[in-house]
């Protein structure tokens, strides 16, 4: 029997998320398979053996537990398992430095690798390198600080309506769309408490397409899903709002659906990614142009988090998946 340790936590803004992902992974792992051991990072970087009841992670009270155990010696800890499956979005997590650390102990563990982890979590570098290999993408400046010389290049090149976003972040946090020079501001200095980069876009009417990639003795896409949205974008609200509806398959024709998954798999290779991740498009249906958005290495394992669902709907249960994402280290 395989010795799996499941981590979460983290000290990102996305810690409650990863909390609730966990949740879902632990309720879906197959325990007949695996001897599975839980771990927590506290938003300060401390460990903690996880032994309680998995209410307290889907409501994020998890080291209110008498029942956590201190990990002493991280390395030694992690190298006594065979595979760790690290279920942290976000920095420290997301952002290949975890991967890094498995990489040096010579630790196995679910997705991609530490420079995919870097890259696909810094929106940024994605789009120059996505760029590079002509892949479409909405135009965009990239902002480090409130400059008035960046104000008039995001007018200029882009005009409002923008969206505003953190460079490294996930979960739609710190995200907003400004229709005025005011409001570009202030979306900028929201953004700049998440993250030092910070995106601006040309905000356009899109519908919301999200394909899953897995590798399963070759890669494998999933249907396409789509989202639609209860506010004027996807934002964190929206996204944990029961209002937003996730459409299974998304409406759309053949080709579109083709290219789709075409992209996903282009992109997930072109990123040198591993195991799984979530590629995230933008469609401008009046002019019939797709845009790639973004890739998620480590996507959402929520009840409600599309990865899961999207391979379900394909016929792959949210346990045998898995399954396959640790078998396939």
């Amino acid at each position: 029997m395989k010795k799996i340790l499941i981590l979460f936590g983290g000290p990102s803004t996305e810690h409650l998320i990863s909390c609730k992902s966990t949740k879902g992974i632990l309720e879906n792992i197959d325990y007949k398979k695996y001897d599975v051991t839980t771990c927590g990072i506290s938003k300060n970087n401390i460990w903690y053996i996880f032994n309680d009841t998995l209410d307290l992670l889907d409501n994020g009270n998890w080291l209110k537990s008498h029942n956590n155990e201190y990990v002493n010696n991280i390395i030694d800890f992690i190298k006594d398992f065979d595979v760790v499956f690290p279920v942290i979005h976000g920095a420290l997590g997301e952002d290949g430095k975890l991967q890094a650390m498995f990489d040096m102990f010579d630790v196995k563990y679910v997705g991609s690798g530490s420079l995919a982890s870097a890259i696909g979590m810094d929106k940024y570098f994605t789009k120059l390198i996505c760029d590079s290999h002509n892949i479409k993408q909405v135009d965009y400046v990239m902002v480090k600080e409130k400059d008035k010389k960046k104000i008039l290049e995001c007018e200029e090149k882009l005009g409002y309506p923008m969206i505003v976003k953190p460079s490294n972040g996930g979960s739609s946090i710190g995200i907003s769309v400004a229709h005025s020079k005011k409001e570009l501001e202030k979306g900028i200095k929201n953004a700049l408490l998440y993250d030092k980069k910070i995106i601006v876009e040309k905000f356009i009417k899109c519908r919301e397409f999200e394909c899953g990639v897995l590798f399963d003795k070759r890669l494998i896409t999933s249907s396409v899903g789509e989202i639609i949205a209860s506010n004027e974008f996807y934002d964190y609200d929206a996204k944990y709002d029961k209002k937003s509806k996730v459409v299974i398959p998304a409406d759309v024709n053949k080709n579109l659906a083709d290219k789709i998954k075409q992209l996903s798999c282009e992109i997930f290779n072109i990123l040198e990614c591993r195991g799984f991740a979530r590629v995230d498009f933008l469609y401008d249906e009046d002019n019939d142009v797709l845009y790639f958005n973004e890739i998620n290495t480590i996507p959402g394992f929520t009840k409600i988090s599309m990865y899961a669902m999207l391979f379900e709907y394909d016929g792959i249960s949210y346990k045998n998946l898995i399954t396959k994402l640790i078998e396939n280290v």
